[in-house]
């Protein structure tokens, strides 16, 4: 049974996030085990954790598309189910095909209202949709992309497509499931600007995942770190930190800084892939410490870890 964990004192009397004692499944096995937090209203949240730890199962959870197992999970005071409209979610991958000879204008549309999904739009319906998209695509900086075929767009214009779509509805909380993944340094950081913007001006709540805490170190306010079925919460520096770290994994964990950046490592050698997390800005650094990683490629035996391209925090 895992400890439970400190709630955040700064978090406001009705938490847009409240969790006690929960357990997340995935058919039988057991995701997450007795997990509590507390997350104020406008807080941005970074979400990390190696490959399986759990992050994409939370997030699903607080969007409502995956059940609790056990314990108690209120967003803003309701349950999934009741404040599901008021939620955003941002999925890390779409099907195959999905953006096939969709135009930008049409992918955010097709939110709207998901409860109508299927029904004819009077007049009026189709101007308040219209009305919506437009100020889905103006708050993610995106009006200019209105008319362009989805498959055209660049990856950093496609997340920004993937956040209208999110605010199509009027939404309380931004869930962003590796929003991150595979662009530029550039990129990464108009998307973080952009969330940081969207938490200033609409004072959204914001959990976004991702495997890299460097590039978020100057946005996000808390940090959640998921590993073992366990968590902990709470601001960089409680919890990226040895103690907290080696409790969470159950071996030694060593956390190091260099030039602005984190990297943590176990105390000796090199976790396995699905244990092993990575937080990397210079590669020939990184390697030097002996960091573990989760990152899609293969080692050869006997050769030590695969090198990683440098990376720039915004």
């Amino acid at each position: 049974m895992a400890t439970a964990l400190a709630l955040d004192p700064e978090a406001e009397a009705v938490p847009a996030v409240l969790a006690r004692g929960l357990c997340l499944a995935r058919g039988a096995r057991e995701v997450l085990a007795e997990l509590e937090l507390r997350i104020a209203p406008g807080q941005v949240v970074g979400l990390f954790g190696s490959n399986g730890a759990g992050k994409t199962s939370l997030l699903q959870a607080l969007a409502g598309l995956l059940p609790v197992r056990q314990g108690e999970l209120r967003l803003f005071g309701g349950t999934p189910a009741q404040a599901r409209r008021s939620i955003g979610y941002v999925a890390q991958a779409v099907p195959d095909g999905a953006y096939a000879r969709l135009r930008v204008r049409d992918f955010v549309a097709c939110a709207w209202r998901g409860e109508l999904w299927g029904l004819g739009l009077s007049p009026a319906l189709r101007a308040r949709r219209a009305d919506a998209v437009d100020r889905a695509l103006e708050a993610a900086a995106a009006a200019h992309l209105a008319q362009r075929g989805m498959d055209e767009l660049s990856g950093g214009e496609r997340q920004r497509v993937c956040i209208a779509q999110a605010l199509v509805n009027p939404v309380r909380m931004l869930l962003l499931d590796e929003p991150l993944a595979n662009l530029d340094p550039r990129s990464q950081r108009g998307v973080l600007e952009l969330v940081r913007e969207l938490r200033e001006r609409q004072g959204l709540t914001v959990l976004l995942s991702a495997h890299d805490i460097n590039p978020l170190l100057g946005v996000m306010d808390r940090v959640l770190y998921l590993a073992g079925g366990r968590g902990r919460l709470g601001g960089v520096d409680e919890v990226i930190e040895p103690v907290t770290l080696s409790a969470l994994y159950g071996l030694p964990m060593r956390v190091a800084r260099h030039d602005g950046y984190l990297f943590i490592h176990p105390s000796r050698g090199f976790m396995a892939e699905e244990g092993g997390h990575c937080h990397h800005g210079d590669a020939d650094s990184a390697s030097a410490r002996g960091q573990g990683h989760e990152h899609p490629h293969e080692h050869e035996p006997g050769r030590g870890p695969a090198r990683h391209p440098a990376g720039d925090a915004p």
